[in-house]
């Protein structure tokens, strides 16, 4: 028997908890993750279910049943086939739902599955289904899923006037709150008035060992985007993550996205070794790896790449000591030092913004940029930064934890 139960599951299962959706038109957010226990989509589940109307569906980026692979690829408007429903695109002509679309319904159910990191835009797509729900008076149900990445702290937060699509407010890059506490701290830290409950997650344990957040062996891994492959990428994304503001391949067109990076001209073996004689301290939990890779798509495709694979999913792995923002922010750092003149920032239009790099955007702000290209700046220095932030944000997100 599962000892953990997400949020839909409980649903589904106990009577009491969909009383709020009698009689009343229902609405989905949910992409390709949203299933069961047993693998069924919650749409499909929903649409079982007696006495639920179901009169819309959502998709945030990449789809509802997960239509398009790429990064920043729109998603249409569609009706459904099977349930004869429309199904609004969060990642199309709008990021924000219209008047229209927030008609079609009186309650919202959210079943995103989330992956811990700042920049992943589901938690963006969130924000914005509340304030429309707040402003249109919209009931919202979420129903809860497990942070994979566990509950750890990394990162600088987010600074005032970076909030983008990419993020969606002042958060450290690993947050370490599941879905639904994010709500309460959105819900809060922007002062929404609107009817929310969280249906909470049943014997979720993010201190247990080997998942830490993920219930391993009891629950199959279903990408919620698609180059997110596995538990071992959810725990590297909120440092590979920052790749996409390089010019370094981060994996994608591999069957290891944003669990590796490289290029044509990088000498891995001399980076690793710049890495570990500059902050051999931030190299903890995890083992690096000098490897060879040809992506088939997306930067450098078809090249041979020289790189690194950061190991996060063997018996070296240590949870609590693993910082993945630090090592790719250190991994940076080296190379700066070895290749002075390496052009390291990728300069181009990043989700609709073409006036800030996307390496500040993906940071929420100049200061890692800053820092690697600061000769004089040392480890240390960004050690203080971040630490503050990050001592500020477990105080703060102690009022929103529901586990």
């Amino acid at each position: 028997m599962p000892t953990v139960k997400f949020g839909l599951d409980r649903l589904l299962e106990e009577p009491v908890l969909r009383r709020p959706l009698l009689g009343r038109r229902v609405a989905l957010l949910a992409h390709p993750a949203s299933v069961t226990a047993d693998l069924t989509h919650a749409l499909d589940a929903l649409a079982a279910l007696p006495g639920i109307k179901l009169s819309a569906a959502f998709g945030p980026q990449h789809g509802l049943r997960g239509d398009k692979q790429d990064n920043m690829v729109e998603s249409p408007d569609f009706l459904d086939p099977r349930h004869g429903i429309p199904v609004f695109s969060l990642y199309g002509a709008v990021r924000r739902p219209t008047p229209a679309m927030m008609d079609s319904f009186d309650v919202l159910l959210v079943d995103l599955q989330d992956l811990g990191c700042r920049i992943y835009t589901f938690i963006t797509t969130l924000r914005y289904m509340l304030e429309a729900a707040a402003k249109h008076g919209k009931a919202v149900l979420i129903l809860d899923r497990p942070n994979p990445a566990g509950r750890p702290v990394e990162g600088l937060l987010l600074r005032a006037g970076w909030e983008s699509f990419v993020g969606a407010g002042a958060l450290p890059m690993r947050h370490g709150l599941t879905i639904g506490e994010l709500a309460r701290w959105f819900i809060a830290s922007l002062g929404l008035d609107l009817e929310c409950t969280v249906v909470t997650m049943r014997g979720w344990s993010p201190g247990t060992a080997p998942g830490y957040g993920w219930p391993s062996g009891e629950r199959s891994w279903i990408n919620p985007s698609p180059n997110a492959p596995g538990i071992a990428m959810a725990r590297c994304y909120a440092g590979t993550v920052l790749l996409e503001g390089t010019t370094l391949s981060e994996g994608r067109g591999t069957t290891r996205p944003l669990e590796l990076f490289g290029a044509p001209d990088l000498d891995a073996r001399a980076l690793i070794e710049a890495m570990q004689g500059l902050a051999p301290e931030w190299l903890a939990g995890c083992r690096l790896r000098e490897l060879c890779f040809e992506p088939t798509f997306h930067k450098h495709a078809g090249m041979l790449c020289h790189g690194i694979q950061i190991h996060a999913d063997d018996a070296h792995y240590r949870h609590h000591e693993f910082r993945p923002w630090r090592v790719q922010s250190l991994a940076f750092k080296a190379l700066r030092g070895l290749w002075p003149n390496y052009p390291l920032w990728r300069d181009f239009a990043y989700e609709y913004e073409s006036e800030r790099l996307a390496i500040d955007l993906i940071n929420g702000s100049p200061l890692l940029r800053e820092w690697v290209d600061d000769p004089g700046a040392r480890p240390a220095d960004l050690d203080a930064l971040a630490g503050a932030d990050e001592a500020a944000w477990e105080d703060s997100r102690r009022n929103f934890l529901l586990y």
